[in-house]
């Protein structure tokens, strides 16, 4: 069965605990649900948690452009499949980095 360890009401780690075994635990041990998480919160009834905001992306536009192509190996590999099976996944692949990126 899965415990959070609780100090302060937040979750400090989840583990896996027979309920029987004998275990020494820095904080308060609480059956986990759905909603507990590493960081989350304990109000004594319900695990919170919310999700950090995430970091801003601070990548210049040429540098976000630059980023999203494929790798030369990925593009000499579509550009052979394409050859092969006529297919126009390289192309495809530009055409919609230049769509999301246009200079």
């Amino acid at each position: 069965m899965k415990y959070a360890i609780v100090n302060s009401g937040i979750v400090e780690n989840i583990i896996e605990w027979d309920g029987v075994s004998e275990f020494n635990v820095d904080g308060e041990l609480i059956q986990v649900d759905a909603n507990a998480k590493i960081g989350s919160s304990w109000d004594g009834n319900v695990f919170s948690f919310v999700e950090p905001e995430p970091e801003p992306d601070t990548r210049t536009y040429a540098e976000k452009r630059r980023d999203a192509y494929p790798s030369w190996q990925e593009q000499m590999d579509m550009m052979f499949h394409d050859q092969t099976e006529g297919s126009r996944t390289w192309l495809d692949a530009i055409e919609a980095v230049k769509e999301a990126y246009p200079k």
